[in-house]
């Protein structure tokens, strides 16, 4: 296995902080990245120091996140994980899929971390806040690293990715289904090409994400979908999810899990501003569906009723843990554009 300094694309004179990022962005701005390389995709590559590789998280049907890098090329313009950026005093919109945090160090930390005798061999979540396989995991490799040393220790893991570059690590995945327990959930939102391009920008086309997945079904893996999340009127129409569901299952996919589109600090500001230059039509609607930071109660219980006639419809299963339940703190104001019917894409 490389270590970090093997896999150091920019070596570094002196270790750098997640702690010194943020004071010299606040500083200086990006500018003050003076280490940053600019790279052909037009994105600029900080390595940094990590002091932790596994971070306990609390409520979710994992202990464990692990999370290679900060920011993604991908630029989702929905992406929870915009609103992280802002730990580092950078923006949740052109910073987040342009200035992308590499933890260089991150092996070494992680085989540390895992040869405690306190380790519990809890289950570790990869792509909670950016896609542990962006491009440039193909150089750096910090992934398949981890994945390696996660098979090693018999720890239990899960990923999130939309990635195809999954379909090189298939040996680990199915060494870790043997040794422990492995889920690849793949980011297929919707398989429509204009929703697609729209919201995606800087992923791979679904229908090659999908072929992944099959590849690794094939393989022995237990792979699935996760149409996360849905958005209201660009993706929401039945006839969408319908094909999104269909397309899953003639791929193979173990299950097909859902959520809808949630709007909270940073992504919340960056979305609405997207959405106000290509469907300025949907900005009153979404004032309405959006009280807060969740779509309303009544509209998720639609949506979801909905998807779950279709997974029955075309014999998928929902992801092995429950979807998350429309949310008590959501608005249940009455109002015909949160019927999931009538809120029809633009």
């Amino acid at each position: 296995m490389a270590s970090a300094a093997q896999s150091s694309l920019f070596p570094l004179a002196a270790p750098i902080t997640t702690r010194e990022i943020a004071r010299r962005v606040k500083d200086g701005g990006v500018a003050a990245l003076t280490e940053a390389r600019l790279r052909a995709d037009e994105a600029r590559y900080q390595e940094i120091h990590c002091r932790s590789a596994l971070n306990p998280v609390k409520g979710m049907p994992f202990g464990w996140t692990l999370n290679p890098y900060r920011g993604c090329t991908h630029g989702c313009h929905y992406c929870f994980a915009r609103r992280y950026h802002t730990q580092f005093e950078m923006d949740g919109g052109d910073e987040f899929a342009s200035v992308i945090l590499v933890k260089a160090n991150l092996p070494d930390v992680l085989r540390r971390e895992l040869d405690r005798p306190a380790w519990k061999r809890e289950l570790v979540a990869l792509g909670t806040a950016t896609d542990p396989y962006q491009p440039i995991e193909g150089h750096y490799k910090l992934t398949r690293q981890a994945l390696q040393l996660l098979a090693e220790s018999r720890t239990p893991v899960s990923v999130v990715t939309k990635g195809p570059m999954a379909l090189r690590d298939r040996d680990l995945f199915v060494e870790l289904g043997r040794r422990a327990r492995c889920t690849v959930c793949f980011s297929v939102p919707t398989v429509d090409d204009e929703g697609w391009r729209l919201l995606e920008p800087g992923t791979a086309p679904p229908l090659q994400r999908l072929r992944a997945m099959r590849a690794l079904v094939e393989a022995g893996v237990h792979a699935g979908v996760l149409m996360a999340p849905i958005v209201p009127g660009m993706t929401s129409s039945r006839a969408k999810l319908e094909a999104t569901v269909k397309a899953a299952a003639d791929h193979g996919a173990r299950f097909v899990g859902t959520s809808v589109l949630y709007l909270e600090g940073g992504t919340r500001e960056h979305f609405l501003r997207f959405l106000q230059s290509v469907y300025p039509n949907l900005a009153d609607r979404y004032g309405r569906l959006y009280r807060g930071k969740y779509a309303s109660k009544r509209y998720t219980t639609e949506l979801h009723a909905l998807t779950s006639l279709l997974r029955e419809r075309y014999g998928v299963i929902r992801r092995e843990r429950p979807d998350p339940p429309p949310n008590e703190d959501a608005s249940d104001v009455e109002d015909p554009h949160q019927n999931v019917f009538a809120f029809q894409d633009a």
